[in-house]
């Protein structure tokens, strides 16, 4: 937890903040009531820990303006011997908590032990409100409810694995579901009711990340005003969701390693081991055998992570699955959007099961949001869908023997995807086909794969 510590007795707000740093949390001093609201509002704090005899300055004043600014931030009061009545009254107007001066090691850790009560069922109370939150807009529950086999046997693999506290690789194609399985995993596992923070590695440079992965130290770079905890000490007890780790920058690599094989790390700047007691679940549409070849990513770290691994199937591999998850959508955006419709016609049916779908369900989603809103009948129609679906159903209806033509309103990828199954049914051997094709052999394997030609 981070505490802002304001007292204008130096010795005694230096003293408090090593007893608080001592105990493995983070404490800032401010020798004034206006310098800790200027702290309150340049950083974000867990807790304040506030005098009630600033010399000029009213306690009772500054806790007001805290709470009027963060009403939720649990504050605790100093107090000197002989007025626990103005402690009361600080209470009353919305501290947690308080401490007569001077105060022994055990009593402080008794009231520490009652904030940080407080604040894990703060934390609670934003998990739940995010879960919340993340189920309606995403019902997992409907998503990995699958007919299709091969998604039956994903799940099986994760959900055994989610018992234990081995490190969990998820791979499949963008849009596949990969971030929706890892919470999954962790809402089914032992850790549940603790903290699931997720890190994306593409979002930021290699500075930042490293930074938000493991905190850093105030002044350890140019903008780091303040001591911050990163997300590693943010899922303590939890799991730690590194998405698209197929992109983790070379320098972050051993340190990540480090993470997973001895539970240790140190924070940007600070030369000081600290333990992380986190389950780690990682993701990514990337080929990592591939990366590791081509030397841009650790062997060592693939094989830490490589533990229990799990494929997403793409979409089109869930033929079962395609229009329930399409209707799914479509209830959800309609009772979002206030409309009152029937369903999809035929046409639209039609176009949809004839889709390849390669953004996977992420593409699905935003199609059917798109229909929802743009339909102009009591059905969603086919010209209510987005010009790529539209173009393929028109192109599959005036081609008699079902193939694809040049110049057919369809798009560039499903043209391509055409031409490679042609190509394939016709050579011998992926050498001969890559050679016609103009592509390397790695290539052509990853576009075979992708298409669903195993």
């Amino acid at each position: 937890m981070d505490f802002l510590v304001i007292d204008d007795d130096k010795t005694f707000r230096d003293a408090t903040c090593l007893l608080i740093d001592g105990d493995g949390h983070y404490a800032e001093g401010a020798g004034s009531g206006e310098a800790g609201l200027m702290e309150l509002k340049e950083g974000k704090f867990d807790s304040v820990l506030l005098d009630l005899n600033l010399g000029p300055e009213n306690g009772l004043d500054v806790l007001e303006q805290i709470l009027k600014r963060q009403p939720n931030l649990p504050v605790i009061i100093f107090t000197a011997q002989g007025s626990v009545k103005n402690a009361v009254e600080a209470m009353r107007r919305g501290a947690v908590d308080f401490l007569e001066k001077p105060f022994t090691r055990e009593q402080f850790h008794l009231v520490l032990a009652r904030v940080q009560r407080f604040y894990q069922l703060k934390q609670n109370i934003e998990r739940l409100e995010r879960e919340v939150q993340y189920s309606n807009a995403q019902s997992p529950e409907i998503l990995l409810d699958s007919d299709a086999p091969v998604m039956r046997e994903v799940m099986d693999t994760l959900l055994r694995a989610a018992k234990t506290p081995a490190s969990i690789l998820i791979l499949g194609e963008s849009g596949t579901g990969k971030s929706v399985v890892a919470r999954a995993v962790h809402q089914q596992s032992h850790l549940a009711d603790r903290p699931f923070i997720t890190v994306s590695c593409p979002s930021l440079s290699k500075e930042l990340l490293e930074s938000e992965l493991f905190g850093h130290v105030k002044g350890a770079f140019t903008g780091a005003l303040r001591d911050h905890w990163g997300k590693v000490k943010a899922a303590a007890g939890g799991t730690l969701f590194l998405d698209e780790i197929g992109d983790l920058p070379a320098e972050i690599q051993p340190k990540l390693l480090r993470l997973l094989q001895e539970r240790e790390y140190e924070r940007v700047g600070e030369n000081i081991t600290r333990q992380a007691e986190v389950r780690v679940i990682a993701a990514t549409s990337r080929d990592l055998k591939l990366r590791v070849a081509e030397g841009v990513f650790r062997e060592d770290l693939f094989f830490r992570l490589n533990v229990i691994t799990a494929e997403m199937p793409p979409l089109r591999r869930r033929e079962g699955d395609l229009m329930r998850f399409a209707e799914h959508y479509f209830q959800h955006f309609a009772r979002l959007c206030g409309r009152h419709l029937d369903g999809f016609s035929e046409a639209a049916s039609a176009a949809i099961r004839g889709h390849s779908w390669p953004g996977n369900l992420r593409e699905l989603r935003n199609a059917i949001e798109r229909a929802v809103i743009m339909a102009k009948g009591n059905k969603i129609g086919l010209e209510d869908l987005p010009v790529e679906l539209r173009g393929q159903a028109v192109a599959g209806a005036a081609s008699a023997n079902g193939s694809l033509q040049v110049g057919s309103l369809v798009s560039l990828e499903k043209l391509e995807e055409a031409h490679l199954r042609k190509i394939l049914e016709r050579t011998s051997n992926l050498a001969e086909a890559a050679q016609v094709l103009g592509i390397d052999q790695a290539t052509l394997y990853r576009k075979r794969k992708k298409i669903g030609l195993e």
